[in-house]
């Protein structure tokens, strides 16, 4: 089966929600699109992935239907932070997160970025590991006020030299 990674905007919110909340069941959480996922569901209060400052992007399978995801979005100058990246039980660890994470840092690279944070639940342990993988370094931990308790932790990577130099500066 092959897998397409596109870009799109607020339209594609929906089908990302529910890829999250197959995920969300998997884990066990409480499913509360209100307290979890505002950034989804206004477009004009919330979606911060638009253009020139972020990017949204879903991996589809054959049939069309979305079983991955990754979000960017600049913090400041030379930060990117990655959000949304879920992707279903059964394709993990095939590389296709990989692919993901490497769409959202080339989107980062192209657009000035120096360093890449995230924040991910502590549960997600298949995600850390990728993330460790790829070069990233957990430096701290918070607390989330919401329904499911989140207690997440925070990964950073900064760009190598040579990534930064082929990168334009914005």
């Amino acid at each position: 089966m092959t897998y397409a990674i596109e870009s799109v905007g607020y339209d594609a919110a929906p089908d990302v929600i529910e890829l999250i909340h197959r995920v969300f069941d998997e884990y066990g959480f409480i499913w509360d699109p209100e307290d979890e996922f505002w950034d989804l569901l206004s477009e004009e209060q919330a979606f911060p992935y638009r253009a020139p400052i972020g990017a949204f992007w879903v991996m589809r399978d054959e049939s069309g239907t979305v079983v991955g995801s990754i979000a960017a979005n600049r913090v400041d100058g030379p930060t990117v932070e990655l959000h949304r990246l879920y992707l279903d039980a059964r394709l993990r660890g095939k590389g296709l997160g990989r692919r993901l994470v490497e769409t959202a840092v080339e989107w980062a690279r192209e657009h000035g970025a120096w360093r890449i944070e995230l924040w991910s639940d502590t549960r997600f342990e298949d995600a850390h590991r990728l993330y460790e993988r790829l070069g990233y370094v957990k430096s701290g931990s918070r607390k989330l006020d919401d329904v499911n308790d989140t207690v997440e932790f925070r990964y950073e990577r900064d760009l190598s030299d040579s990534e930064r130099e082929r990168s334009p500066r914005h």
